[in-house]
């Protein structure tokens, strides 16, 4: 996907860049639903044009860029998508779609300004009962504003352009020199080769260079990987009064976002987890629901090293976004075991053996933990540990700053 520039607005409402209204709107657009019950989540809800309509009028009023009068007008209509606010607010929402950020439903992509209306909608407008889907362009957008510090190095392959702790010869070159070795690029650093071998003195006028006198130009090592993101879509990630999922979806965004720009050599794959685990494509990522179910964090596991384990790459890492707490294992006939209080010594053990077999394939499991409970960030630790992974804890009023616990310098650090 190709990387964008995304413009800052100026002016007035009538010039508004649609790529300004996605950063008002970007929270619902990644919210649970448009209009949920966390006490009975849909995780098959599809917002719908209407409620999208609600939420570009909320925004515009939340950023003061609709006058008295217009608001008044609107308050007074009997419907206000009749008013010139609710005109305005269609037209805006046309031109989402027009600039490729959204899809109303019954629209095809390759008709020209065709869309699929219905009584009342109008020629213009989509039926504001019909849902819609965010574009692939809205995906990298949403993912483009969140954040960027997740991936980090765990070793050395052939390509690739992740940071390693590692130094190697020919790629890119740092300031330090070392003695030539056997397999190494000949990336000779002449000047201290010469000084090396001026020690031996001239013979005959001349400078005999030896192979001990060689020194090449030491770089950094970068790597390549094959992630997986695990998105926990259980029901605790909306409950006790906080969204733990919409900042969980905003993570892995910023991952598909940071990978299609920044590391076109890797690969991604996205595994939602509940009472079982599923595959999903990037294109549902953004409109992922909760549903009422447990957290299966084994099954993920299980899945996203099978999924691993198709890929050809040196490096291989399972990014895990949760609220830490596993409650839920598939049993050998197929029958799900839950639990919901505590950590069940049975849950946490067949976790713990998917951990396991993770380190033991060389796949590093780093986890983002949208919870601080003190017997769930030791689980975390654990499972970090266990594969020399990382563990970054956040709630979701702080997503921006977290700490990064690195397991395999083991020192802490705060990002902002």
């Amino acid at each position: 996907m190709p990387a964008t520039r995304y413009s800052k607005y100026e002016g007035t409402l009538d010039d508004l860049d649609m790529s300004e209204l996605m950063s008002m709107l970007q929270e619902r657009l990644l919210e649970s639903g448009f209009n949920r019950d966390p006490w009975d989540p849909d995780p098959d809800y599809t917002p719908t044009m209407e409620e999208l309509y609600q939420a570009i009028a909320e925004a515009l009023l939340t950023n003061d860029l609709i006058d008295d009068a217009k608001l008044q007008d609107a308050i007074d209509s009997e419907n206000w998508l009749d008013s010139e606010l609710g005109t305005t607010v269609k037209r805006l929402a046309q031109r989402l779609a027009d600039e490729g950020f959204i899809k109303p439903n019954g629209v095809d992509p390759d008709a020209e300004g065709e869309p699929h209306g219905a009584a009342g909608s109008g020629p213009d407008q989509p039926d504001p009962r019909a849902g819609f889907t965010l574009t692939d362009k809205a995906i990298d957008f949403l993912g483009y504003r969140t954040l960027r510090d997740v991936l980090g190095a765990a070793g050395k392959s052939s390509v690739g352009s992740h940071d390693t702790r590692f130094t190697a010869t020919g790629v890119e070159a740092l300031s330090e020199a070392k003695r030539y070795e056997f397999g190494d690029s000949l990336n000779l650093d002449v000047p201290e080769s010469l000084k090396h071998a001026a020690r031996h003195g001239l013979e005959d006028g001349r400078l005999r260079l030896e192979e001990d006198d060689l020194y090449v130009m030491q770089s950094e090592y970068r790597s390549s990987a094959a992630t997986v993101v695990m998105l926990d879509c259980s029901h605790s990630m909306i409950l006790y009064g906080e969204d733990r999922f919409t900042p969980a979806k905003r993570v892995a965004l910023a991952l598909a976002h940071l990978i299609g720009t920044q590391y076109r050599g890797d690969s991604i794959n996205y595994v939602l987890f509940h009472n079982g685990a599923e595959e999903i494509p990037l294109e549902r990522l953004a409109g992922a629901q909760v549903g009422p179910y447990h957290t299966n964090t084994a099954e993920g596991l299980r899945l996203a090293q099978k999924i691993l384990k198709r890929q050809n790459k040196d490096m291989k890492q399972i990014v895990m976004i949760t609220d830490g707490k596993p409650s839920a294992i598939t049993l050998p006939d197929g029958r799900v075991y839950r639990n919901a209080y505590g950590l069940d010594p049975l849950v946490l053990g067949e976790t713990l053996k998917e951990v396991g077999s993770c380190r033991r394939h060389g796949i590093q499991v780093n986890t983002f933990m949208l919870a601080r409970d003190p017997e769930l960030i030791a689980f975390v630790q654990r499972v970090s540990a266990m594969t020399n992974g990382k563990a970054y804890f956040t709630t979701p009023h702080t997503i921006g700053r977290y700490v990064l616990q690195d397991f395999q310098s083991r020192r802490t650090k705060m990002v902002n």
